[in-house]
């Protein structure tokens, strides 16, 4: 995690950048209302001030002003559509709700709408351009030394020389493994001496910033090096080594006085975009939700749903609900099943299901295989137990007997009715330690644009049935 001193070097561009695409969308539509004579009304005064806001919002929501060093044109670009079309989106619902769309030209918003992407582009290509300029220049560098030559401190880095404009240029590193391995160079940087020698250095020589990248347990030289040194010039920053609890979402916040790290994920929006979704899931497909449960009741009379006990946040359990698709009585069938079938009991102890189970009924091999079966996990979604996607629910001793390291992770986030297992091989996936992996892929890089890719990508292969039983 790099210190806010770090950002100030582009924070003010950055800050300047983004203000002007903003200027940039709201100046090019008053120039396109004006250059067709179209009359300016109350309305277009409107458009302005919400289309400023909505790229206020969206621009930094799809950061588009994150460091693009190494980074293919083509790809920002891709960034300012998603952003851009989100504004857009939003607008003609704005205009759908407010039935105002006749008070606008449709040739100015559409030339307006397809054009504006383009010129943030050529904006932000000169951008890139310019700030490559000005360094290459050497202007307005800032000189720093890291302590730690360790993966938090080759993490830190990696990061400033991924900043284009950030201005900082990391001399070398100091860590005792000069002493313990007789290293002399880190990627491609060299190690100035020990961490002892840091304070003659600083005496000697015009430095900026010190990173400290040290992990914790070393609070005795991190000390020594704040004590000693914090009079010599130079400003001194802490790396707290967050990588280290294997929760990339983990933020700093206060408490009273005290500093906190907040290993809960922040999923306010996820929340929202949840129940709005199931809502609206629940209500399309009422009548097809009613023959299903119909069909289930004619075809043996037992109770439609199938309450299941899974893990949720915190480690608690909840009943997960779907339609049923086994025999009255399985649990008790499943017992006998494995004992007589010694290579179904190695399936289940591998896998936690089987693939050609002989309880289930006919028409809940076809919910099974069409995923419909999942649909009344939308209540769990609305009672607060569930997201839409997420990790697979799962069941205590999965979470006791296979997750183990990931278990803290798993815990932190809601299980999803879909989710990156769902739209890769889905069931077909053998080994357990992969749909772990996908489990904790998602739970460490998950964001509202994942969440529609994958929403799309589940209903895709609910139309192939790929690897469903």
């Amino acid at each position: 995690m790099l210190s806010t001193n770090l950002r100030e070097q582009s924070s003010l561009i950055v800050r300047c950048l983004h203000i002007l695409d903003c200027l940039l969308v709201v100046g090019y539509l008053w120039l396109l209302v004006v250059w067709y004579h179209v009359p300016w009304s109350p309305y277009y005064t409107r458009l302005e001030l919400i289309s400023f806001v909505l790229c206020l919002v969206s621009f930094q929501s799809f950061q588009l002003y994150r460091s693009w060093r190494g980074w293919k044109l083509y790809i920002e670009f891709l960034y300012i559509l998603r952003a851009w079309g989100t504004v857009i989106g939003i607008l003609l619902f704005y205009f759908f709700i407010m039935k105002i769309s006749h008070a606008y030209s449709r040739v100015v918003f559409m030339i307006w709408s397809i054009s504006s992407p383009f010129l943030l582009f050529v904006i932000h290509v000169i951008a890139r351009k310019l700030l490559s300029l000005i360094r290459a220049k050497g202007k307005n560098v800032r000189r720093a030394v890291v302590v730690g030559a360790g993966d938090l401190g080759v993490n830190l880095v990696k990061e400033v020389e991924s900043m284009p404009w950030a201005g900082i240029e990391v001399l070398g590193f100091f860590d005792d493994k000069i002493d313990e391995e007789s290293l002399d160079q880190v990627m491609g940087k060299p190690i100035l001496g020990n961490i002892a020698s840091i304070k003659a250095y600083l005496s000697k020589n015009d430095i900026d910033y010190v990173y400290i990248a040290l992990p914790m347990r070393a609070e005795k030289k991190i000390f020594t090096i704040l004590r000693e040194c914090r009079s010599l010039g130079a400003r001194i920053y802490l790396i707290p080594d967050l990588y280290v609890y294997g929760l990339h979402h983990a933020e700093i916040q206060s408490l009273g006085k005290l500093l906190i790290l907040n290993f809960n994920p922040h999923t306010e929006w996820k929340r929202g975009f949840d129940v709005i979704f199931s809502l609206l899931i629940l209500i399309c497909t009422l009548p097809l939700s009613l023959i299903i449960a119909l069909l289930i009741k004619l075809d043996d009379g037992g109770p439609i749903f199938f309450r299941h006990r899974r893990i949720t946040t915190m480690g608690k359990e909840f009943d997960c609900l779907k339609f049923r698709t086994m025999r009255v009585g399985a649990d008790r069938e499943l017992k006998k099943i494995l004992a007589e079938n010694p290579h179904l009991k190695e399936e289940w102890d591998r896998a936690y299901k089987l693939k050609n189970d002989p309880r289930i009924t006919r028409i809940g091999r076809f919910l099974r295989r069409t995923s419909l079966d999942e649909f009344p996990q939308f209540f769990n979604v609305l009672k607060g137990d569930m997201s839409v996607v997420g990790a697979r629910p799962i069941v205590g001793g999965e979470l006791q007997d296979f997750y183990k390291e990931s278990a803290g992770r798993y815990c932190s986030m809601k299980p999803g009715i879909t989710g990156p297992w769902q739209v890769g091989r889905r069931s077909d996936v053998e080994s357990y330690d992969e749909r772990i992996e996908m489990d904790d892929w998602y739970i460490l890089n998950f964001s509202l644009w994942n969440d529609l890719k994958i929403i799309v990508k589940t209903i895709i292969s609910m139309i192939k049935g790929n690897g469903a039983y």
